[in-house]
This record gives C-alpha cells, sequence and structure tokens, in this order.
C-alpha cells in the first residue's frame, strides 16, 4: 500500500475519503455527494468532489489492486455496447467465477485487435494463465485465442455459463445512467478502472451468506478501504 498525500487541500483527509467512498460506493452523482456532505457540516460544491473523485480515486484503486489475491482460474469475458458522444463504442469486460472484475477496457472496436488487447493485458496483470475462458460466440475471441495459443482453454458460446459476466455489467449501466452517460472515452476508464476496483472491495454477495458473515464481510471491506486511502503522514 502507497500512502496518499492529501497536502494543500483544505479540508481534512477524512472529509475527502469520505467524498470519494460515497460516490464510487453508492449509484450517486456529484450533487448527491455534495448534499450529503452538507448534511454533515461540510460545505463542498459538487466540482470539488469531482475533482477529489478524479484525483484520488484511481490512487486509492491502485492500492486495492495491489493489495488483492490472484482471481480464479476461470475467467468470463464479455463486451457492451456504450453511446459516448454519439460515438457506438465497447466495453469489454472480465469477472473471474466469483464475479470478482478482473479489468474493463473501454475501445471503439469489437475485432480481433480489440479482444486481444483485453487478453493481453489480463495475462500480464494476472501473471497466470487461467484454466478456462468463458465467452460468447463472438468470432474477434476465437481470432484472438488462437493468436495467444489458448485455444485448448476457450470456451465459446455458453451464454447460460456466461450470466456471471453478463450480471457483472449491470452496476455500470446504472451509473451510466445516474451520470446521464459517459463524456469521453478517456472518462469512462478512469471512471470504470476505478469503480471496478472499488466495487470488488464492497461485493458481498449478500443473499448467499448469513447476517454473522456479511457483518465480518463488511468489517473487513472497510478495513481494506481504510488501508488503501490511508494519508501520508
Amino acid at each position: 500500500m502507497k500512502p496518499i498525500s492529501f497536502k494543500r487541500h483544505r479540508f481534512p483527509p477524512d472529509v475527502i475519503r469520505l467524498a470519494v467512498w460515497l460516490y464510487f460506493r453508492f449509484t450517486t452523482s456529484l450533487r448527491d455527494v455534495e448534499d450529503m456532505l452538507a448534511e454533515r457540516g461540510h460545505s463542498v460544491s459538487y466540482e470539488t468532489v469531482r475533482y477529489w473523485a478524479n484525483k484520488f480515486g484511481p490512487a486509492i484503486a491502485a492500492n486495492i489492486r495491489r493489495n488483492r489475491g490472484r482471481a480464479d482460474s476461470v475467467w468470463h469475458l464479455d463486451e457492451m455496447v456504450v453511446r459516448i458522444n454519439g460515438q457506438r463504442m465497447y466495453m469489454w469486460r472480465a469477472v473471474d467465477k466469483e464475479g470478482e472484475v478482473l479489468d474493463v477496457l473501454v475501445q471503439k472496436r469489437r475485432n480481433k485487435e480489440a479482444a486481444l488487447k483485453l487478453l493481453r493485458k489480463l495475462l500480464k496483470n494476472q501473471g497466470a494463465v487461467p484454466d478456462a475462458i468463458v465467452t460468447d460466440g463472438l468470432a474477434s475471441y476465437r481470432a484472438a485465442m488462437k493468436v495467444l495459443g489458448c485455444q485448448d482453454r476457450h470456451q465459446p458460446g455458453r451464454l447460460r455459463e456466461n450470466n456471471r459476466v453478463e450480471n457483472s455489467h449491470l452496476p455500470v449501466r446504472r451509473r451510466e445512467r445516474k451520470m446521464q452517460r459517459f463524456k469521453s472515452q478517456g472518462q469512462a476508464q478512469r471512471f470504470v478502472s476505478t469503480h471496478s476496483a472499488i466495487y470488488n472491495t464492497f461485493n458481498t454477495q449478500r443473499h448467499l451468506v448469513s447476517r454473522k458473515t456479511l457483518r465480518i464481510f463488511r468489517t473487513a471491506a472497510m478495513a481494506e478501504w481504510n488501508a488503501a486511502s490511508a494519508a501520508a503522514t
């Protein structure tokens, strides 16, 4: 973990960390966070919240990724269409079988090169080849797997088995509506990269665990967040 420097900011680190947490943890707008902080006695404009989210969100997300363990050995890949400034783009997403988001890439194409870029980044960051890579029937995946020599691990066209990644798109769709769509490819990439790391931390799947286990998960998630967003002394 790399401590984060909050120097030269008028507000104390705890207020900044709270604002960033509220924005990425819940489906809130910048103005929603402004109102929540105002209720706590902090007069902060929504533009300041935007600045904090853009500056400190990626740094906290990077700390979270450094501390996460290796992904499960089964990966699920999929892509969804997003409209950015009237242009049709694709948000490529990879999750493991537990629902943890491994990576998200916003790209203009849905071809072999785009699939290769996602797979190469995944293999580099995860440091291991998975036992299986589950995708839909898109031919770009087959072509990319052939280049990488992963054909034997590829499981294409199994829609029911790929529900894990299909459902993983839903939180981003909710945020996209709340933000009234993404404004640029770069802005979309920055947001989803930060959001996915923080989403992983607090994704407890409460419907599958007991109340006692949920309390343990939540305590551990907040401890991970506090460690990742700790201020430098």
